[in-house]
């Protein structure tokens, strides 16, 4: 492999760390991740209709989280196109 491949790989990568850290930091993945958690703690309050218990209230965040990051594969893959335009 000479210099200027090995140059070339490190851009692309460099390219692609980049649109990592802007998508960590995006608004669009910070109410993303609002909205679908929201979604699903109403859900959530919805099916138990109990509120006194701490240890099956404490569930909602970590599933409105795990499911939120879970589908945002999606909602990145859109977010990318747009922002590369």
């Amino acid at each position: 492999m000479d210099l200027e491949e090995r140059i070339k790989k490190i851009e692309e990568r460099n390219k692609k760390v980049e649109l990592d850290k802007t998508w960590e930091t995006s608004w669009t993945r910070k109410i993303f991740i609002m909205i679908l958690t929201y979604i699903v703690v109403i859900v959530y309050s919805y099916l138990i209709r109990q509120y006194d218990n701490i240890l099956l209230s404490s569930l909602v965040p970590v599933i409105g989280f795990t499911l939120s990051t879970l589908s945002l594969k999606l909602i990145r893959k859109i977010w990318e196109i747009n922002y590369n335009k």
